[in-house]
């Protein structure tokens, strides 16, 4: 879809440097840019690409702005601004509305008619599909089922019984949410299976990366809040809630019960146990381990390779008393230097 540079920067908020009139159809790095094509600079290591760049246009702010030989757009956050412009610039394809033939939709579900139903699809009893969503090739919406408008699931996700998907949400190839959660009562030496009799609720612009598992709850529903994003490989455990705009990344886990705040950050391969209580806005940077509930915004990180239970209840028990014994050594040191100095002087 092309666009002149003032068109842009009317529609997403940023400044014209130079030729207001420029047009560009698509986005591209700065090296490997062409003059009908829109680039960022965001990182300063790639800066040194900016001077030799053959783009037709770059986002940038405004330092950086002054070293770039091209017409330019100006705002305070030149990647933010690219995602909308490559967004506007890229738009997804409409649907194709209507049911593919071989797909396999119940009598009294409900599925709008802009919505598109690929091939193999399965659309449950009572099941109600949004104008201008997208069911992809093969996946499968159980019965009682809600998917809002213009939410795209792609080939092979599933969605269990009774789960609700809000609008404007990507769901990625393997999904599946609203399977059983991991509940059972052991009883002299065997495990009894917990009926998982809640669903999870997904809330509106939410995206879920591939081959992420979201469990239904044991009796409440597992919650996900607008504007979550969710890496590939996340798990979700039954009755966990997740706040609004936060962010999982690739193969990081919560456990049953955790609640997690709005605007948090989960590294990579950051595994939460169960029934803790995580505030908003908090990081846990890359394999953190989160045993504790955390009440006080901020950054948080820490693992240690696993050993012998006993021995590790002992170290942990000592890593929470490195503090106070930091302390006494010190004031232990100040005083042998008060005492070595008294022995100096009546030397």
């Amino acid at each position: 879809m092309p666009a002149t540079l003032n068109e842009l920067a009317s529609r997403f908020g940023c400044r014209v440097q130079g030729d207001g009139a420029t047009v560009v159809s698509r986005v591209a790095t700065l090296a490997s840019a062409g003059k009908d094509a829109i680039s960022f600079l965001a990182n300063p290591l790639y800066r040194v690409e900016l001077a030799t760049t053959r783009a037709g246009a770059v986002i940038l702010d405004a330092a950086a702005g002054k070293d770039s030989p091209v017409p330019s757009l100006i705002c305070d956050n030149p990647y933010a601004r690219f995602a909308e412009i490559a967004t506007y610039l890229h738009p997804a394809p409409p649907p194709a509305a209507g049911i593919h033939r071989d797909a396999s939709v119940a009598a009294d579900a409900v599925v709008a008619a802009s919505a598109e139903i690929g091939p193999r699809a399965v659309i449950g009893a009572r099941s109600r599909i949004g104008e201008r969503a997208v069911i992809g090739a093969g996946a499968v919406v159980g019965a009682d089922v809600v998917v809002g408008a213009d939410t795209r699931l792609a080939p092979l996700v599933s969605l269990r019984d009774s789960v609700t998907v809000g609008q404007r949400c990507i769901i990625h190839p393997g999904v599946v949410v609203g399977a059983d959660g991991f509940g059972f009562a052991q009883d002299r030496g065997r495990w009894i299976k917990v009926p998982q009799l809640g669903s999870v609720v997904i809330g509106d612009d939410v995206e879920i990366g591939a081959n992420t598992t979201i469990d239904r709850g044991t009796i409440e529903n597992t919650v996900i809040e607008d504007g979550v994003k969710l890496d590939n490989l996340v798990q979700i455990a039954h009755n966990v809630r997740v706040g609004a705009h936060t962010v999982m990344a690739a193969m990081s886990g919560a456990a049953g019960s955790t609640r997690i705040g709005q605007r948090c950050m989960v590294g990579g391969g950051v595994v939460m146990v169960g029934h803790l209580t995580i505030c908003d806005d908090v990081m846990f940077t890359f394999r953190s381990v989160v045993t504790q509930s955390v009440a006080e915004p901020g950054t948080y990180g820490g693992s240690l390779p696993a050993e012998e239970a006993s021995k590790w209840r002992r170290s942990a028990a000592r890593f929470r008393q490195l503090d106070a014994m930091h302390r006494r050594l010190r004031e232990l040191e100040e005083r042998l230097q008060e005492v070595e100095g008294k022995k100096s002087g009546h030397d």
